[in-house]
């Protein structure tokens, strides 16, 4: 469901006489319901490998086929419509927006399917439901616990049924014990629900947890 052809990115160095070359000539082939992490050391590429997938940057060479559409052809107008509806991201961070409940928050990603309905709030009362919040739902953020909030962006990244899950960094803010329990639910839901999961994480014990695990060094994955 996923072939990463050829794959390189570079960015000027701090000095901007040479380029700092963080993706060469990268590939990957990811099957429907595979789970694989990366590991690699920081500024080794990790995240800009997720965000080149998610359509939040672009390569400077090589293609990136999402189910046979190569995300190249995607325009200004057509990528932020391909990410919400085929991609889940969840960061380090979980980015709910403060001023909104986490029932609300959960709901964002469907307004721009204006034909969800009662679809989709019945998906957010399974999900929620699922990863044990629903009591929690009309919460905002600041009163909810850092793991809980973690677990609305995975229902948040899930809501709109997506083909794949990014996950960079997800248990990087939690403590050892909720970081478990998160990686554990991905692979719950991965399982029932037979969605792709590519995860970047520091972490050799969740990384194992994957069917495969990968090492980005020098711009390659190994």
């Amino acid at each position: 469901m996923l072939k990463i052809k050829n794959l390189s990115k570079s960015y000027p160095s701090a000095s901007g006489l040479v380029d700092h070359k963080v993706l060469d000539n990268l590939s990957l082939g990811v099957n429907k319901g595979e789970t694989l992490s990366i590991v690699g050391p920081s500024g080794s590429g990790k995240t800009t490998l997720m965000n080149i997938i998610g359509t939040l940057d672009v390569p400077d060479t090589g293609e990136v086929i999402f189910e046979d559409l190569n995300l190249k052809n995607l325009t200004e107008k057509t990528r932020p419509e391909f990410r919400n509806k085929k991609i889940g991201m969840i960061f380090q961070l979980h980015h709910l927006l403060p001023q909104c409940t986490l029932w609300e928050n959960v709901l964002i990603p469907t307004i721009p399917l204006k034909n969800q309905g009662n679809g989709a709030l019945k998906r957010a009362e399974d999900l929620l439901k699922k990863t044990g919040i629903w009591e929690q739902r009309f919460q905002k953020p600041a009163e909810l616990s850092g793991g809980e909030c973690q677990r609305a962006a995975v229902v948040r990244a899930l809501i709109n049924e997506p083909s794949l899950i990014l996950a960079d960094e997800p248990t990087g803010a939690l403590d050892q014990d909720n970081a478990r329990n998160l990686v554990d639910l991905l692979l719950e839901l991965n399982s029932e629900q037979g969605t792709s999961l590519i995860m970047v994480t520091h972490a050799p014990e969740l990384a194992k947890k994957m069917n495969t695990t990968y090492r980005l060094s020098k711009g390659k994955l190994v």
